[in-house]
């Protein structure tokens, strides 16, 4: 390989101080990414004006145009320069940067939007006589003069990154800029529910099309958030979405998570907040995934909506230019908040399951139209039973008689309770699906789904009553690690004794396993601290090991419950009926697939086409 080919010069290079106009543009590489970023940071100024009312306009995906409107207080005659500075802001006056209340604060956004585009700014500041306008395009910009605009404020941006062709490239095709900005939208509606929203997409000419339209929300706080919810993620989510509403230590956490059986192959249905700014932090998506990793695979992600409120020092959001990162000063009591609200309100939802799995049940039952529906009246079952009786008296011993093996119908007693939840035992069909009638439908239920549920989580109440059962270890394991190493996991001793694996320093830079949980058997001792060591790197916590004892739990219960081909009576299959209904988390398996599935007598009728 050959050596660079440098100038070399006689002297040391010569520093020399870079214009406004290039550290604009070197800020806007950091602050304006795409079109999104963009649309974000003027939403944002928006909503800090105190907007009740937002209307996003873009064109070729906010390439050629983002126009953003709002009724804010607007921005005076004598600030409209001075707002194309860098870092003037009239959110904070910089003697505390761990005290901020608002969305912005840094100052860059306007002066690197004007750097690498064309920015016009319209707006008049309340109790103004007139409106003004200010344009800048490439960094350069024109004095103030009078426009028209009755009031708020009007920011218009063309041609975005002509001033830097390079990163034109790097943007992808209009609709996929589109969804970017669109997301970016929701994202800020969902925190803002008291504010109206809307999108219009002007690329087709004219007025446009409106793609997005979030009127305001009222009521008090839960109201006005499901309200916006509905509207953003649709009533699915919101049908099927538990309340949250929890404290810890001076941090509050409200807002809305779903079902375990209303899971998402990706994460993008998962909406975190803190004090109102939308984030995307690895820390809380990480306790996220320990709420929920007694019920989800590894491949299924949670949907949620949740908001952190908590005092403004307690949490840094001075953290990255485009403010989607936070770090909270013991961000231990924030995890442990979102783990241990998210679990109490999923055991709360006792054996609930999601109502798309009727949904999908039904869709897989409804047989193609056959031309005209007739209206029916619906005869009683005593009348339908003395009419086969009449016509056909062996009726019922033919049945029997040529009813296949698979499917066996059991007598059951009036007194059976049908008004339970999941109602009264009538069949049991393929040796292992529970058919059972309630007072408004019916239940098909997973027989060894449902009892390997039933025996997990008897199995963990054991478990966190007795604790876990240790091993010692005839000759201690040692592990050599590095310093940094071996200090961050023995900062964890506590939490790791607590599920059965007790270890000790041993020297520098090694750590000794005495003890490690019975339940486990033979472990590869270093293997399993380097892995823990790997998740307290990532999310500051460990859940590994919790993992691998309730995954060992999980294969006990699966081997310990019904079997599929056992034949149950009618009181073992009430019994067990009668037992999800008062166990939490009855309502999908260990892998999170349903348990069981209800279907409305009003939906089976349509199948048939009694409407």
């Amino acid at each position: 390989m050959n050596a660079p080919d440098r100038n070399i010069s006689p002297g040391p290079p010569k520093i020399r101080q870079l214009d406004d106009v290039a550290v604009n543009r070197i800020a806007a590489g950091e602050v304006v990414e795409r079109p999104a970023s963009a649309v974000k940071e003027l939403i944002e100024n928006a909503l800090d004006a105190g907007a009740t009312r937002v209307e996003l306009a873009v064109q070729d995906g906010g390439k050629t145009l983002v126009r953003v409107t709002d009724d804010g207080h607007g921005i005076s005659e004598a600030d409209l320069p001075l707002a194309l500075s860098r870092h003037a802001t009239s959110k904070i006056d910089g003697s505390d940067l761990l005290n901020i209340h608002t969305f912005g604060f840094r100052g860059e956004a306007l002066p690197s939007l004007g750097a690498v585009g064309r920015l016009t700014i319209t707006s008049r500041g309340r109790g103004a006589d007139t409106a003004f306008q200010i344009s800048v395009s490439g960094g350069a910009h024109d004095a103030a003069r009078p426009a028209a605009l009755n009031a708020g404020t009007v920011v218009e941006l063309r041609d975005l990154f002509y001033a830097t062709p390079a990163r034109l490239k790097f943007l992808r095709t209009d609709r996929s800029e589109m969804q970017a900005i669109s997301d970016v939208v929701k994202r800020l509606a969902m925190a803002e529910p008291y504010v109206g929203f809307t999108i219009r997409d002007l690329s087709g000419g004219d007025q446009g099309r409106v793609t997005f339209r979030a009127d305001p929300q009222t009521g008090d706080m839960f109201d006005a958030l499901g309200g916006r919810l509905r509207q953003i993620l649709g009533s699915e989510f919101a049908e099927n979405a538990l309340q949250i509403d929890a404290e810890r230590e001076g941090i509050t956490l409200t807002g809305f998570a779903a079902l375990p059986t209303y899971s998402r192959g990706s994460a993008v249905a998962q909406y975190l907040f803190v004090n109102g700014r939308p984030v995307r932090d690895k820390l809380l998506v990480g306790a996220l995934r320990g709420a929920y990793s007694d019920f989800l695979s590894r491949d299924r992600h949670p949907a949620v909506a949740l908001f952190l409120e908590c005092d403004p020092q307690k949490v840094d959001v001075n953290v990255h230019p485009a403010k989607s990162e936070v770090r909270f000063r013991d961000p231990g009591v924030a995890r442990g908040l979102i783990v241990s609200a998210l679990k109490h309100a999923l055991a709360e939802a006792g054996h609930r399951a999601s109502t798309t799995v009727a949904d999908a049940t039904l869709g897989a039952f409804r047989p193609e139209p056959q031309g005209r529906i007739y209206q029916m009246d619906r005869p009683s079952q005593q009348a339908l039973r003395a009419s086969y009786q009449a016509q056909s008296p062996g009726f019922a011993e033919a049945a029997t008689e040529f009813a296949p093996a698979s499917g066996r119908v059991e007598e059951v007693l009036e007194e059976n309770p049908q008004d339970t939840p999941l109602g009264a035992a009538r069949a049991q069909v393929h040796e292992n699906y529970i058919i059972a009638q309630t007072t408004d439908g019916m239940v098909i239920v997973d027989g060894h789904a449902a009892h390997e549920r039933l025996v997990y989580e008897k199995l963990k109440r054991q478990m966190s009553e007795n604790g876990v059962a240790k091993q010692a270890l005839l000759i201690p394991e040692i592990v050599e690690l590095s310093e940094g190493d071996a200090a961050r996991l023995l900062g964890h001793v506590e939490a790791l004794a607590s599920f059965g694996l007790v270890i000790e320093p041993f020297g520098q830079g090694a750590v000794a396993v005495r003890e490690t949980p019975a339940i486990l058997g033979v472990i590869n001792a270093e293997a399993l601290l380097r892995d823990i060591l790997d998740e307290i790197d990532d999310l500051g916590q460990t859940q590994k090991l919790a993992d691998k004892i309730e995954a060992v739990l999980s294969r006990v219960a699966c081997h310990g419950s019904i079997r599929t081909g056992r034949i149950m009576r009618a009181d073992e299959m009430n019994a067990l009926l009668r037992e999800m209904e008062a166990t939490p988390h009855s309502g999908q398996c260990n892998h999170g697939r349903p348990t069981y599935v209800e279907l409305k007598l009003a939906d089976i009728e349509k199948l048939f086409g009694r409407t």
